[in-house]
């Protein structure tokens, strides 16, 4: 029996659209930015910003030295949070739904501190409340400093939440990552970015 439900948040939770994120950072002066960004996996000073291996004010640093002049903090949130195209209303109804019936919601999520700075704010839903009011719990790879699809993530958080792989059900829009948490037990669920996944997960909740 599911008790336990994991989101990821970009392509789950968040519809991604990585065209305006691109588009933002090039027009900081990151001519390359379509070749550093990635929807699934940073690398680089974005790698290192999303696993905790430097802080907001140190990727704005680094970023002003690739682009050549002084980049602000409010830019480099600006740039990062283009990747949000919508927050489906149906997404966030679900998820009080689901813990209304009783499952334990947790987030595991690739992020960075820019995108939570707007993700957790009041006016994340539009009505007042950041993510925390939808999750019993949230593990953030910037804090963590794991990132999917490190299996050692996975692990940190079963052992954390003290739950069972077999009584939990992991949502993600990325192939490598809903791979990773199958092999260690987890059923899992992977609709495509911006899918309407509000139905299907019922079906797997229900499945035997």
């Amino acid at each position: 029996m599911i008790r336990n439900i994991i989101f990821d948040l970009g392509g789950v939770i968040l519809t991604l659209e990585e065209t305006q994120a691109v588009k933002r950072f090039e027009a900081l002066g990151l001519k390359d930015a379509g070749q550093r960004l990635d929807p699934y996996e940073q690398t680089g000073i974005f790698g290192d910003l999303e696993e905790g291996k430097i802080d907001a004010e140190g990727f704005r640093k680094e970023l002003s030295l690739l682009v050549g002049h002084e980049v602000s903090h409010e830019e480099c949130a600006d740039a990062w949070q283009g990747y949000i195209k919508e927050i489906p209303e149906r997404n966030l109804e679900t998820l009080l739904k689901l813990r209304q019936e009783g499952y334990r919601l947790i987030l595991l999520s690739n992020t960075n501190p820019f995108m939570m700075e707007f993700v957790e704010s009041d006016q994340f839903d539009g009505k007042g409340h950041p993510l925390a009011y939808y999750f019993d719990a949230e593990y953030k790879s910037f804090e963590v400093k794991l990132m999917k699809p490190d299996e050692h993530f996975y692990r940190y958080v079963l052992s954390r939440e003290k739950i069972l792989p077999e009584e939990t059900l992991y949502v993600d829009d990325g192939p490598r990552n809903v791979a990773a948490a199958s092999e260690l037990g987890l059923r899992t669920l992977c609709p495509k970015n911006g899918e309407d996944w509000t139905g299907r997960i019922y079906d797997c909740l229900q499945a035997k």
